[in-house]
Formats: C-alpha cells, sequence, structure tokens
C-alpha cells in the first residue's frame, strides 16, 4: 500500500465519517420512519471521501478502496442470486409447500420453536450457508409457523439460532473458513475451540424455546380450522409426495462431499426446476419466469399465497444493493485507513486478556454495524489484533473465535447488515412495510447473543481460553504477510 497518497487520520477524524453516517441512518430509521439504509449508507462513502481529500487522499485511490471490496463481496452476491431463484423453484416445484405440509402434519406448537432451531442448525451444518438455510428451510418454518399462530418473530429468533449457528461450526462455510484464515491457525482447531461456546448457548437457546412452547404459546388456542384451510389449500394447488424433497437432498449430498455451496445451490435450482414442470406442470418459460420474479399463485387462503408468493433474483435486488453499498463504504474506512487509527487506539488501551477478547469482539460488531458486512467484520481484527495475542501469550485461536462471534452470529441480527438483510427480506418480515414488531426476532434469536456472552465469561476467568503454543510462537516470528494475502485472495 502507498501511504504518500495521504495523512492518516487521527482517533477523532477517524470516528467523524462513521459517527455522521450512523446520524443520517438514525434519521433515516426514527425520524422518517423509513427502512431503507441504502442512501445514508451510500452518502457515508461520500462523507469518508470528502474528509479523506482533506487529508490529502485522491479520488481514485479511495475508489480502489470501494471497487476492491465490492470485488471481494461478488461470490456473496452470487450466492443471493441462487437463493433467490432457489426460493421460487422450491416452492413453484412443491418443495417448500410440501415441507409445510408435513411439518404441520407432524409438529406440535409445543415443540416447535426448539425443533426448528434444530432443524436450521442440523441444515446449516450440512450446507454450509446460513442464508440458504433461512431462505429455504427457515421459509418453510415461518409456514408452519403462521399454521400454528405463533407470531412471526418468534419463528425467525430460532430459525436465525440455528442457521447462524450451523454455519458458524460447518467446515463448508465461508465465514468458518475465513476465521482461521486471517488469524493463522488451523480450521478444524477453530472449530473445536468454539464448541465451548457454542454447545452452551444452543443448550440454554433449546431450554428457551421449549419453555416458550409449553408455558409461554397458547397451545390450546391453535385454530385447527386455519391449519386444515392451510392444509387443504397446498392440496389443492400443488401435487404433494415424498419425492419433492429431492432437491434438497441433492443440495446436502453434494455439500457433504465438500461441493462448494454455489454450485451446490445451482444443483438444487436445476432439479427443482424439473420437478415445477414434470410433477407440477409449469411450462419451461413460466420456471424461467420464476427464478427472475418470483413465484406467484392465487389459492384462495390469504395466508397461504403471502407465504408462497416471492422469492427470485429480483426479490433479492434489495439485499444485492445494500451489500454492495455497504461494503463500499467499509471498503472507503479501510483504504483511508480510518478503521486502522480506532484499532490501533482501542489496542494502546487493552492491557488484559479479557480487554484483548472485549476489544476483538467489540470491533467485530462495530465493524458489521458500520460496514454491513460480516466478511469485513472478520477480516478486519482478525488481521489488526493477531500480533496483540502473541504478545500477551494468547493463542489466536481465541481470536479467530472472538471475530467469528461478534462477526458471523451479530451479522444477522443488524438490520442493514447483509445477513440482517437476508434475513428480513427471505423471511418476509415486511420491516420495510411499517412492520417493525417483527424486529422482535433480534433479541429472540438467542443463541446468537449468548455465545458471545459466553465467550466474554471464559476470557475472565480464563477458563477454555488456551495459551500460546511453541509451535505458534514460531510461527509468529515469522513474516505475517502471507496470512494478510489470504484475506485479500
Amino acid at each position: 500500500m502507498n501511504h504518500n497518497k495521504g495523512i492518516k487520520p487521527s482517533f477523532a477524524m477517524a470516528l467523524l465519517p462513521i459517527a455522521l453516517t450512523l446520524l443520517l441512518l438514525a434519521i433515516q430509521l426514527f425520524v422518517f420512519n423509513d427502512f431503507t439504509p441504502h442512501i445514508p449508507l451510500a452518502i457515508g462513502i461520500g462523507i469518508t471521501a470528502i474528509l479523506a481529500r482533506f487529508r490529502g487522499y485522491k479520488w481514485l485511490y479511495i475508489e480502489g478502496g470501494v471497487f476492491n471490496a465490492l470485488r471481494i463481496a461478488l461470490p456473496s452476491i452470487a450466492i443471493l442470486i441462487a437463493v433467490g431463484m432457489i426460493v421460487a423453484i422450491w416452492i413453484a416445484s412443491g418443495t417448500v409447500p410440501v415441507l409445510i405440509y408435513y411439518g404441520l402434519k407432524l409438529l406440535s406448537p409445543e415443540f416447535f420453536l426448539a425443533s426448528g432451531m434444530l432443524l436450521c442448525a442440523i441444515v446449516s451444518v450440512s450446507l454450509g450457508t446460513s442464508w440458504g438455510t433461512v431462505s429455504t428451510i427457515g421459509l418453510a418454518l415461518v409456514g408452519i409457523g403462521a399454521g400454528f399462530d405463533i407470531p412471526i418473530y418468534w419463528t425467525a429468533g430460532a430459525v436465525v439460532s440455528g442457521a447462524f449457528f450451523g454455519d458458524k461450526m460447518s467446515p463448508l462455510s465461508d465465514t468458518t473458513n475465513l476465521a482461521p484464515a486471517v488469524t493463522g491457525v488451523n480450521l478444524f482447531d477453530h472449530i473445536k475451540n468454539m464448541i465451548p461456546t457454542t454447545l452452551p448457548a444452543m443448550l440454554i437457546s433449546l431450554c428457551i424455546y421449549l419453555f416458550v412452547g409449553f408455558y409461554v404459546i397458547d397451545s390450546a388456542s391453535v385454530d385447527f380450522s386455519t391449519i386444515n384451510t392451510i392444509t387443504t389449500g397446498l392440496e389443492t394447488s400443488f401435487s404433494l409426495s415424498p419425492w419433492l424433497l429431492l432437491p434438497p437432498a441433492i443440495v446436502l449430498f453434494l455439500s457433504l462431499k465438500r461441493m462448494p455451496s454455489l454450485p451446490s445451490l445451482f444443483a438444487g435450482v436445476i432439479s427443482g426446476a424439473i420437478l415445477a414442470v414434470v410433477v407440477q406442470g409449469f411450462s419451461l418459460h413460466e420456471v424461467f419466469q420464476f427464478m427472475q420474479n418470483g413465484f406467484s399463485i392465487t389459492t384462495g387462503v390469504t395466508e397461504l399465497d403471502s407465504l408462497l408468493n416471492r422469492g427470485g433474483i429480483q426479490s433479492m435486488a434489495w439485499v444485492i444493493t445494500l451489500v454492495m453499498i455497504s461494503l463500499g463504504f467499509g471498503g472507503a474506512l479501510e483504504r483511508t485507513h480510518c478503521l486502522e487509527s480506532i484499532i490501533e487506539v482501542i489496542l494502546k488501551k487493552t492491557h488484559s486478556f479479557l480487554g484483548l477478547q472485549a476489544a476483538a469482539m467489540g470491533t467485530a460488531v462495530t465493524t458489521n454495524l458500520v460496514a454491513g458486512d460480516p466478511y469485513l467484520s472478520i477480516s478486519l481484527p482478525g488481521r489488526m489484533f493477531a500480533p496483540a495475542y502473541v504478545e500477551q501469550g494468547y493463542s489466536k485461536l481465541n481470536l479467530s473465535r472472538a471475530v467469528e462471534e461478534g462477526g458471523t452470529l451479530i451479522s444477522p441480527l443488524i438490520p442493514w447488515n447483509a445477513g440482517g438483510a437476508v434475513v428480513i427480506t427471505a423471511l418476509g418480515l415486511g420491516i420495510a412495510e411499517g412492520n417493525i414488531e417483527n424486529l422482535l426476532y433480534i433479541p429472540l434469536s438467542f443463541a446468537c447473543w449468548i455465545s458471545p456472552l459466553i465467550g466474554l465469561f471464559y476470557a475472565a476467568t480464563g477458563r477454555f481460553s488456551p495459551k500460546l503454543t511453541q509451535v505458534e510462537r514460531e510461527q509468529a516470528e515469522q513474516d505475517p504477510a502471507e496470512e494478510t494475502e489470504l484475506v485479500q485472495a
């Protein structure tokens, strides 16, 4: 990097573009009551560029940082496009309808939330993608929950808890691979070191969802006539059979064979399209239309129509543009050294292991809040904090766990983050349409915020906080440039 491009900002100057952008976000959300964070974040890029220009940075240099961040985001955007197609096609093929149908027939309201969380966790570990799990299995669970008259924010909380925890622990997940890559630790050592926080958080969340199912949700008031109406509507509108579960089975099989997420999801699209034509009787042109614009049907059941009429590439346009703008903002902040200056000040004030762990996790959370991207929230503190762990004599496995919990797990809890935007769009929470109460899914995604708290408890007590080994110490003495290159690859 050529540091002659401009003067490194002071701590106050580094905070200024972030503070002004957050102020604009607050005005948009709370004054205008408009949940579209795109424009405030886009203006934030301009604010960052103007302030950096006064410090000597040239626009082309800043622009390079913005476009580099967008280049890194292309795999995520490709997955979002595949998710948009798969949602529409799995509805058209009958896959999502048959999951809803069997779920309403087999599940009970008491066990629904706990079962939904476990199902999403298993599928997400198998597929290695939380976004794909939310958009498919999560969507089916929303339909089942609606049949049980369970508020959608409770269902969304259980889905998010399971899907993002599975993503965190899966060796197939991009974020699970990114965290050890940028910190320079072994992938499977990293996964093993996350078990002490993951397993207790999942068990606590499971107990909470079971308690809610038995003592908060009134199963006696479930209107079974509504359930019968939904199942009858599904039987009338689709040809239902266990064969319709073939697309998710194919995706699961390919994932277990270590096939990358994108071709696995695309195989799900193709297999679903074949079923939509052969089993459900749609024409090839209709299937193409569904992939582009989303599935559309009129069943005569209002609840069912609102659930099934969704998907398509166009449905992901809101999320994709948000990912691009938020990543561009993060790229501008990184290129102009604003994030680096802030982290350096934090490191100077961090003297204990608890403080170091809290700083790394807090930086990941803050990057999620500001930049709106889970990948940057993992890679940035993963690079910047690594030497401090070595200096204090602690293994960088602690760092990789901290950035996973502050990055991967917190991203779905921030509505303008890529993770939160996928949750809101895929599950049809309708926040932009004024259904602000559905943001209650954030505190109800228990596993996502309990795990970081457990991690901080371990840091305070010294439990499950591995010290630096001799091998790691020798590795740390070598040139760390190789680790940084992994982030940029």
